[in-house]
């Protein structure tokens, strides 16, 4: 009986198809992928009738210097502290919670000055919270 010798060569893996293929997926995927950044929003503000506005809510404006100081609707506020501020807050709310409160903070106030006011709001129960900015003159 004769055997045959065992094959000593390595198998040979043809890569050629494979790479066909990967390389199909990869066009399709880059034909397929939208690349958007978020920045670039297109949107269309809704537009609103002038006269529906007569029964708006009251109004609160919170004025915040730039060293700090608070004033809620042209009435300076002593302290600078949270509660300082809910209580002027609660005064100016007059126990209308669906009052609208507009901070109107100086560019140059520390941040922490403008989370004071958010945290008094919050305890008061205002929840509508705005914040004033103007446009820039150029």
């Amino acid at each position: 009986m004769r055997f045959r010798r065992p094959n000593t060569e390595p198998p040979e893996i043809n890569l050629i198809p494979f790479i066909d293929v990967l390389l199909v997926i990869l066009i399709f995927l880059m034909l397929s992928t939208t690349y958007s950044k978020f920045t670039e929003l297109q949107i269309t503000l809704p537009s609103a009738d002038a006269e529906k506005l007569k029964d708006r809510p009251q109004e609160i404006i919170v004025s915040v210097a730039a060293d700090g100081r608070y004033v809620i609707n042209r009435q300076p506020v002593e302290g600078r502290t949270v509660e300082s501020l809910a209580l002027a807050l609660r005064d100016a709310a007059q126990g209308r919670n669906d009052a609208s409160l507009i901070i109107s903070a100086d560019a140059a106030a520390a941040h922490q000055s403008v989370i004071h006011v958010m945290e008094a709001a919050r305890r008061e129960g205002l929840s509508r919270v705005t914040f004033a900015a103007q446009t820039d003159a150029r």
